[in-house]
């Protein structure tokens, strides 16, 4: 009997789709596939984009070296962007972990091993970043920008419709550069038509991580156009002041975000936009602060993310005069997530009364946890609803909002 795999996948979906893809070939050769409370092996994937995510993989593997001593666990492999960037060192730190290797290659087959909710599914179909932000350390860790062929892609897709998903996501570090490599110009349009012609159970196509340099007027009429398409921006801009952009190495500036988000708005009006910003940046003043936070109040994101700045080794940043005390971060941390609920908040109030479909994630406490179209899985809110009649994970229904909360929307059912 061969030892029983476990694995822990930290991190973001595009490190969940690596954790699937090391499963799927393990258990191809025979590896039986088990929670790790009952491995014989446990495998960490690990992330190291920030200090948080760092400190996270690093308490993960000390609590499995734990297990390891107590005769729980034979045996520790540690995978992924951790290994990658430090392997020399945690070698000598973690002497407890037998094995640890470096990031997943981009995969080309279909052996994947699913660890997501069954109604949903990950596709990645580009791996690395072509944009060498100086806060960023993933193009030194993930190497040169690659992009799955269209074929793979496609036989991906073919199965997840096969398997009755109800909603793909389609991600990369920035998916909007996809085929630059293989094509020598940007697909992400051409391979979007394609893969909605195939879909005859998949109901919502998102697409994550979309760079603000090329969202092409192509990309945007498909969106627009291919109902099966969420209506969903993922938009991640950083900061708003020109001269905090230039530092970062962003290739926009104030006057591009502001045309972009005004042609995104009038080219799909039923778009939610969704961001990302980082607070702290190295020489950020109050001044340039306050201007983000305006920029906030007059963008009204639907959906935004906050970030401190962290100053991560190997990265031009990491170098910069002037860095933020941890406090002050903190503190504008703290007043930008006051100022996104607040907008938040209004927006919702808006939705009550209104009906929209909603898909079924699960049941809990009575009410079903469900998400409409502008709500990405384990990132945005919920529709809590009331139900007479069982529901079933992956299910669509038209809901009523009946209440609003912060971020999250409370209906009932109408059919």
């Amino acid at each position: 009997m061969k030892n029983k795999i476990g694995i822990l996948s930290l991190g973001c979906p595009r490190n969940l789709v690596d954790s699937e893809n090391i499963l799927g070939r393990l258990n191809l050769k025979g590896y039986p596939v088990v929670d790790i409370d009952q491995a014989d092996v446990a495998i960490v994937n690990t992330c190291s984009f920030i200090e948080d995510a760092k400190r996270e993989s690093v308490d993960v593997i000390l609590d499995l070296a734990d297990l390891k001593k107590e005769g729980r666990l034979k045996k520790i492999i540690v995978y992924g962007c951790l290994s990658q960037r430090y392997k020399d060192d945690l070698r000598k730190e973690l002497p407890e972990v037998d094995a640890f290797v470096g990031c997943v290659s981009l995969n080309h087959e279909l052996q994947t091993f699913p660890i997501t909710p069954a109604h949903y599914a990950y596709l990645k179909i580009c791996e690395g970043c072509i944009n060498n932000c100086s806060f960023c350390i993933i193009p030194k860790i993930k190497g040169k920008f690659t992009s799955l062929d269209m074929n793979s892609i496609l036989k991906k897709v073919d199965k997840f419709d096969r398997d009755k998903v109800s909603e793909i996501n389609i991600i990369g570090q920035d998916i909007t550069g996809y085929g630059i490599d293989l094509y020598g110009r940007l697909k992400l349009s051409e391979v979007l038509e394609k893969i909605v012609k195939k879909l005859k159970n998949v109901g919502w196509v998102r697409l994550l991580y979309l760079n603000p340099n090329r969202i092409t007027d192509e990309l945007l009429r498909v969106i627009r156009d291919e109902p099966k398409i969420c209506k969903y921006i993922d938009l991640p801009i950083q900061h708003i002041n020109s001269r905090i952009l230039k530092l970062m190495n962003r290739q926009t500036k104030e006057a591009d975000i502001l045309r972009l988000i005004e042609k995104l708005r009038k080219t799909i009006p039923e778009v939610c936009l969704r961001s990302s910003i980082i607070v702290g940046f190295p020489s950020e003043t109050d001044k340039e602060f306050k201007e983000l936070l305006d920029f906030m109040t007059e963008a009204r994101f639907e959906r935004l993310g906050a970030f401190i700045y962290s100053r991560e080794e190997g990265t031009t940043a990491y170098n910069f005069k002037r860095q933020i005390p941890q406090k002050i971060k903190a503190e504008r941390l703290s007043t930008a997530m006051s100022a996104q609920q607040k907008i938040s908040q209004d927006i919702n109030k808006k939705l009550l009364g209104q009906i929209m479909d909603v898909l079924v994630d699960e049941k809990k406490d009575g009410l079903y946890l469900c998400r409409s179209q502008y709500d990405a899985p384990e990132v945005d809110g919920l529709v809590y609803v009331n139900s007479a009649r069982e529901l079933n994970p992956g299910d669509f229904v038209k809901v009523e909002i009946t209440d609003t909360l912060e971020y999250d929307l409370v209906g009932r059912t109408i059919q």
